[in-house]
């Protein structure tokens, strides 16, 4: 038995301990049971019935007379009732088995689910201890525990399914083969083990703290203590070297995390895969056993309609012969005699029926015993994993696996630095696409804002014509009636009309402005489309060499081919040649020494293929370090590039940022723009109420004749204000011309713009001139191999190395293709993504116009109860307020303006409609 320590920390695996032993006592018990089945072939009453049955049949077949079936019906009676008394016997057991097992089975449910729990908690607690130890500066080691075992599925098939939670949990290897005092042992064992694994990495997590805590206390010693300045620079160092080596266990943590996470990807995936599969399975076998059950149910169909088709051809044979004669029999009771007659012969026969096939059954299950035995010896010696270790297919597997591991290593560090390279070249091409559509969509927005603004100057100018109109025939009316009230109430009105004008024209600017550095972003996204289709040409070209490379390649390998034949061919020729010419010798000793050429020459092969071996090692070795000074540069070159790349990145993010906020600017214009919109409609309200008076005055101003002089000195003072507008409008045509101005020096910038394009152009073709340089480094290249062409040696050694280049861009090219691919689901998703942001933009803007209505009723409305609008002006100080609060305010003694606070009188308030 295993030891508990004290304490509260292991109480719930103690428990687990207690409830894995009590569910494989469990499990066990129903293991008996099951394998116990009630079996009908065992039970000697019923063997005798069957033979009795049996013999019954046959004699009745050789017999068929009525008096031997008449002596045998008590019996078979009798023996029915005992044979239905035994069933409904062994029911009752089956019934009491099957309500145990339920209860036994919910058990273990209860239990599974316990064990589930604890054994995820107990999990959690090492992967923690372990990435703790790790953290605290630990040993790698320790990373292993990581690696929960998994059992293969062989070995879980051959495991029988009340055991396989158990078998999974302790891991263990022998468990199935055990009987239950051993079953328990292997249990406590399996516990008992798994607690000394965690007790050990507690113990080195202390230890690493203990090391930690002695670490900080001498280097706060050395610090804090009086050293030297030299003691204290060492301890630092030795500090700082510590932290090193940390930094560097946690890398390699980290990329063992990362590689175990990466294969639980793969192991996702492929049993998602694996689903997939079954699933389709499972649906064709579904659909198999279907089109099977309509098959079967057409043949019970069949043999029912064949059986009621025989039963009734023996009762037409029994009353034909009695028609035929013509005796028909008046006595009931014969009738009768032979009615029951044949109903006894119809249940022989079923009972035969019966009888032989309750005898195939038991057939049918006695060949079940024999090959679930079969099986589960085969099971047994599948188990054994000896057997599978030492079988021929598994080592030749894993010395294929172990090579192909090590030669996937090499070549992942020859590949992943030019994977990451082309990398990072296709996300460069597709920001600068993203960027490009971007630029478009906001060149698009542009004009659609440009055509607003055109729109709206001309509802602005309809608007001026509209007011001076106005202006003319309110004065005009004012001239008639003569009041002033109504003047002092249309000058207010005209004040804040030249306002809301004054409010028109610096959004109108504004909008100017915005256009303007919307073409400046058009002008520099243009500029950059032609970058990439540069970009793309050039790399265009850099493939096509490269495939005509390959090809001469190809062919300089096939004439090497060719004229190692041919060498070798001479050769053989000029032995024998001088072999004729120098021995004229008995056909024994020529023979002879032939045999000996022969084994000289195989000797010299043999010196000549290690030969061969050790100078393609030299040759790889020279290749390699060739290539690493070629990938030195390269990587010199590619850093260059990346930081050229970053700024041009920076000045991306800049123009991006600079169209965001131009952006916002656009839509505050549009925003302010709806709202003039509103209050302009709120003025031709007014208006409309104006002219309604208008009319009533024209009423009055036909009895007011006489005063035709005044009206001519209001036509006059008329006259002096609408030159005062005219003067107005010159000012506002100045200002326009300083709005133009600021766009030509818009177009000057555009210009530096344009020049600072030219001279990055002028650096991409620097960068072409140096990609040619690399060319002719390519050419002298392929110069030199010429010059290698003419030793056959070092040929045949660069061919194989050629070779294996080959094929390793092969695979490169396509891993290539598979990361495009996946590089566009990737692209589709972000486009997916841009249409689902643009829609949520949309959904802003609309609660920001909603916002901004709510904002322009909130202005309508009083600004001192702000439940009722505004309907009255004080004209000194031109603020709106609702009547009943400037009522109130009129009522007190000293009466003041609730906004400003400035003094006003009775007279002051007017009336107006809004």
């Amino acid at each position: 038995m295993a030891k508990w320590p004290k304490g509260p920390s292991l109480a719930p695996y103690k428990a687990a301990h207690l409830s894995v032993a009590h569910s494989s006592s469990t499990l066990s018990r129903v293991k008996e049971k099951e394998k116990s089945p009630v079996s009908f072939s065992s039970s000697p009453p019923l063997r005798s019935l069957r033979r009795r049955q049996d013999e019954q049949g046959r004699a009745g077949r050789r017999s068929p007379s009525g008096e031997q079936r008449r002596g045998g019906d008590p019996a078979l009676q009798y023996e029915n009732q005992k044979l239905v008394q035994l069933l409904e016997a062994q029911k009752s057991k089956m019934r009491a088995l099957e309500g145990k097992f339920k209860e036994l089975r919910d058990e273990q449910c209860s239990y599974d689910n316990t064990l589930i729990f604890l054994n995820k908690m107990w999990n959690q607690l090492i992967d923690d201890l372990v990435l703790l130890g790790v953290r605290a500066g630990g040993d790698l080691n320790g990373l292993q525990a990581l690696d929960h075992e998994e059992m293969s599925e062989e070995s879980l098939e051959s495991c029988p399914s009340e055991e396989i939670f158990l078998f999974r949990l302790l891991n263990s290897r022998n468990f199935r083969n055990n009987d239950d005092s051993s079953l328990s042992k292997l249990v406590e064992e399996a516990l008992a083990l798994r607690y000394s694994t965690t007790v050990t990495l507690m113990k080195s997590l202390q230890e690493a703290f203990a090391v930690q805590q002695a670490r900080s206390e001498s280097l706060s010693l050395a610090l804090n203590g009086q050293n030297s300045s030299e003691d204290v620079i060492v301890a630092l160092e030795n500090h700082n070297d510590y932290l090193k080596e940390v930094v560097d266990n946690l890398r390699q943590a980290v990329s063992i995390i990362n590689r175990k996470h990466e294969k639980y990807l793969d192991e996702i995936e492929a049993f998602k895969n694996n689903q997939s599969r079954e699933l389709h399975e499972v649906k064709c076998l579904s659909g198999e056993l279907e089109e099977s059950m309509a098959e079967l149910e057409e043949s019970r169909r069949k043999l029912a309609v064949l059986q009621l088709q025989t039963g009734g051809g023996s009762l037409m044979n029994t009353s034909a012969p009695n028609g035929v004669n013509g005796s028909v029999s008046t006595d009931k009771s014969s009738d009768k005699g032979m009615g029951w007659r044949d109903l006894k012969d119809a249940v022989e026969e079923a009972k035969t029926l019966a009888a032989n096939r309750l005898f195939e059954l038991h057939e049918t299950q006695e060949d079940n015993l024999i090959l679930s035995k079969q099986l589960e010896d085969i099971q047994d010696q599948l188990k054994d994993e000896n057997y599978i270790v030492t079988s021929k297919p598994y080592t030749i597997l894993s010395d294929q696996l172990h090579h192909l591991n090590a030669e996937i290593e090499r070549y992942r560090g020859l590949v992943e630095v030019l994977q990451n390279e082309k990398d990072q070249l296709m996300q460069k091409e597709e920001e600068m696409l993203a960027k490009a559509e971007s630029v478009d969509a906001v060149q698009q927005s542009i004009t659609t804002y440009k055509a607003k603004i055109e729109d709206l100057e001309h509802e602005i100018q309809k608007l001026m014509a509209e007011k001076n109109d106005l202006e003319i025939k309110a004065e005009e009316a004012l001239q008639d009636s003569g009041k002033k009230d109504f003047k002092d109430e249309i000058h207010v009105m005209a004040a804040s009309l030249s306002k809301e004008m004054e409010l028109l024209d610096n959004q109108m600017n504004r909008s100017k402005d915005a256009a303007s550095e919307a073409l400046a972003l058009r002008e520099e996204a243009d500029y950059l489309r032609t970058l990439l289709a540069k970009k793309i040409d050039e790399q265009k070209e850099i493939s096509d060499r490269y495939n005509t490379q390959v090809t001469e390649i190809k062919s300089l390998k096939a004439l090497i081919e060719t004229l190692d034949q041919e060498k070798q061919e001479l050769q053989f020729i000029v032995d024998m040649l001088g072999k004729e010419c120098s021995e004229s010798r008995a056909i024994s000793e020529i023979e002879e020494s032939e045999n000996r050429a022969r084994k000289q020459a195989e000797y010299l092969r043999k010196c000549l293929e290690e030969h061969n071996l050790e100078l393609r090692v030299k040759a790889a070795n020279e290749a390699e370090t060739a290539c690493q000074q070629r990938l030195s540069i390269a990587e010199v070159e590619l850093e260059d590039l990346r930081a050229k790349v970053d700024a041009s990145e920076r000045d991306v993010m800049k123009l991006k940022e600079s169209i965001r906020i131009k952006e916002a600017e656009v839509d505050g214009h549009i925003s302010e723009i709806e709202t003039i919109g509103q209050a302009y409609e709120d003025m031709q309200t007014q208006n409309q109420h104006l002219l309604q008076q208008v009319a009533d005055r024209d009423d009055f101003n036909i009895k007011l004749v006489s005063d035709s002089v005044k009206m001519k000195q209001a036509y006059g003072s008329l006259l002096a204000e609408k030159n005062m507008l005219q003067k107005q409008l010159q000012h506002v045509n100045s200002s326009l011309e300083s709005s133009k101005l600021k766009i030509t020096s818009g177009e000057e910038q555009m210009k530096t713009y344009v020049a600072q394009a030219m001279k990055s152009s002028s650096e991409n073709r620097h960068l072409a001139i140096s990609l040619e340089r690399t060319m002719l480094e390519v050419s002298d290249a392929e110069k030199e191999l010429k010059w290698l062409r003419s030793a056959t040696g070092s040929a045949e050694k660069e061919y194989e190395i050629n070779q294996k280049k080959i094929a390793e861009l092969k695979m490169e090219l396509e891993r290539e293709r598979n990361e495009r691919r996946k590089l566009e689901e990737e692209y589709e998703e972000v486009k997916n993504e841009v249409s689902e942001l643009t829609s949520e933009t949309e959904e802003t803007t609309i609660q920001k116009l909603q916002d901004e209505i709510k904002e322009c009723k909130a202005i309508l409305k009083c600004g001192v109860c702000f439940d009722r609008p505004k309907e009255v002006v004080i004209t000194k100080c031109f603020h709106l307020f609702c009547s009943p609060c400037i009522q109130r305010n009129l009522e007190i003694r000293h009466r003041k303006c609730p906004g400003c606070g400035t003094p006003f009188g009775q007279s002051d308030v007017r009336e107006v409609k809004i």
